[in-house]
């Protein structure tokens, strides 16, 4: 009698573990999609910007920018599946003088794009990348001397023309991952005051009338550029990247520039994404949380 009931006792555990692996086998044996395929990379950086914004004053300022970026590559299924979708954050800050060193500036821009390419295949481990990017950016000019009008606003949004080109290559028998990246805006509109008008008639007063203006080329020629080296250390990668951030307008008689050159440290990550429907999660062995 104890013997027959050992015996159902090992069935039915065996039994229970057999569900348990079954669903893990089943997700092992999964043809790997390349849309859930992620690269993401966070990268700091330091260097030079000057700041020119008429509204607050006729000089440019010089100074030193803090800038980090957050990027996330991956395919999607568009297009037979050669379209790839790329969203980046960036913020900055930075802390400038004139050039008499007598009168200081704070600015910052916060920026999200949310892009998508095709992507041409070359040669083997070389791609050129071409499409389109909406552009998002608000952020702010302060003034530490001015009592009048100490602060500008800033705030656009665009759709960029954007291309990309990255080679995959080694140096030896040591790979690293190179790439181009260009976003320059086709059009969009910007908030911008006019020459003279004061922030309380914009917002207090209501004299909204002609503050937010179409913006292209003739009125925002501007440019984003990305140089950016991938080198693997252990599990991981190193980035090495160089952005020259190029913004410039004239709307309403005012004129702006900022002109960032930064030198930028990072770590990639590539990973892979299990989707779940709900209700039906991952087999428990699979869990950390």
């Amino acid at each position: 009698m104890i013997k027959n009931k050992l015996i159902y006792l090992v069935a039915a555990v065996g039994g229970m573990l057999m569900l348990s692996i079954q669903p893990a086998k089943a997700q092992e044996g999964e043809v790997p999609k390349a849309s859930r395929y992620i690269t993401r990379a966070t990268s700091y950086g330091l260097g030079y910007t000057s700041v020119f914004d008429t509204y607050l004053s006729p000089q440019a300022y010089k100074g030193a920018e803090f800038r980090i970026i957050r990027e996330s590559m991956r395919m999607t299924n568009l297009l037979d599946g050669n379209v790839s979708v790329q969203t980046m954050f960036q913020g900055n800050l930075s802390y400038t003088h004139n050039r008499a060193d007598n009168n200081n500036m704070f600015a910052g821009l916060f920026n999200w794009n949310y892009g998508l390419h095709y992507q041409f295949k070359i040669a083997p481990g070389f791609k050129i990348l071409a499409g389109a990017v909406a552009d998002l950016n608000g952020g702010f000019v302060y003034n530490l001397r001015n009592t009048n009008n100490p602060a500008s606003a800033r705030a656009f949004v665009n759709l960029d023309a954007s291309a990309m080109a990255i080679w995959h290559t080694r140096i030896k028998k040591y790979p690293i991952t190179l790439r181009y990246q260009i976003n320059a805006p086709v059009m969009g509109v910007m908030f911008s005051p006019h020459y003279g008008q004061s922030y309380y008639e914009i917002f207090s007063l209501g004299n909204w009338d002609g503050v937010v203006k179409f913006t292209s080329v003739h009125n925002q020629p501007s440019l984003r550029q990305w140089v950016t080296a991938d080198f693997p250390v252990r599990y991981s990668k190193l980035r090495v990247s160089y952005v020259a951030d190029i913004q410039q307008s004239k709307v309403n008689g005012l004129k702006t520039h900022v002109y960032s050159h930064i030198f930028m440290l990072g770590v990639v990550k590539e990973f892979y994404s299990i989707k779940e429907k709900w209700g039906n999660k991952q087999p428990t062995a699979l869990q950390a949380y």
